[in-house]
């Protein structure tokens, strides 16, 4: 796989440089660019199967260069330091990214995670690129990768979530349910702007799908869809605050 570094560090570049030739020599870096201009002048003469770019470069960020290709045709991995809007973005929209300084086991899961799926699609880029633009607004879909490629799916519509390895299960209010390639706190992270609680170790839930709270030792709860989902001891007390309605 030929892969293009664009970052306006260069120390940074050879860092990431010397982690592929080590670790995944699969991964050829055939061009580093030190800014958007020379990105954008790579991606069209190199034809890369992934772009390793960073976002905060003088003259042109990288969202701005995303913004002038005419069309993405490779795998995406953003390099950054700590922002958490744009975590938050990246994580809402399935996309891979990279704390600096780059840690060589984070890099090895982004590229087995991208070997397994396919290229970064225009919708999941346009639902990053809007999350990144209004930052504090909530959007209506969240985008999940499963086995078949990216799905987006209205928030609204997801009665509960449940653990299943590194899988995550989720049922829907249509009966479906949809197994997505990312743990169940990821998941949890996506949906953090949104009622949804973290009741037991295994479950997520949407708090305005919840029916009723049967006592126990941690107890359960009936959701929408009919389904009883236990709740944890440690996690009883929180859930029971959430529920109380507001005075």
């Amino acid at each position: 796989m030929k892969a293009i570094i664009i970052d306006d560090e260069m120390n940074c570049c050879k860092a990431l440089s010397v982690l592929l030739q080590r670790h995944s020599p699969d991964i050829e870096v055939i061009a580093i660019c030190q800014n958007g201009f020379e990105g954008l002048n790579g991606i069209q003469l190199h034809s890369p199967d992934i772009v390793f770019l960073d976002i905060q470069m003088p003259e042109m960020t990288g969202f701005e260069m995303l913004e002038k290709l005419p069309a993405i045709d490779f795998h995406l991995v953003f390099t950054t330091s700590y922002d958490q809007y744009a975590l938050k973005a990246f994580r809402f929209s399935a996309m891979d990214y990279l704390l600096k300084p780059i840690d060589k086991d984070e890099l090895l899961r982004a590229i087995e995670k991208l070997k397994k799926i396919s290229k970064t699609s225009p919708r999941q880029l346009e639902a990053l690129l809007q999350k990144v633009r209004h930052p504090r607004q909530a959007m209506n879909k969240i985008a999940l990768p499963t086995m078949e490629g990216l799905q987006l799916v209205p928030v609204h519509s997801i009665i509960s979530c449940e653990s299943d390895d590194n899988y995550t299960i989720l049922f829907l209010n249509d009966r479906k349910k949809i197994v997505v390639s990312c743990t169940l706190k990821e998941i949890e992270e996506m949906l953090e702007d949104f009622p949804f609680i973290r009741v037991h170790r295994s479950y997520l839930v949407n708090l305005n799908e919840i029916e009723k709270y049967v006592k126990g030792e941690g107890g359960y709860l009936v959701m929408s869809d009919g389904s009883n989902i236990d709740v944890s001891r440690s996690r009883k007390e929180e859930l029971l605050k959430k529920l109380q309605p507001p005075h």
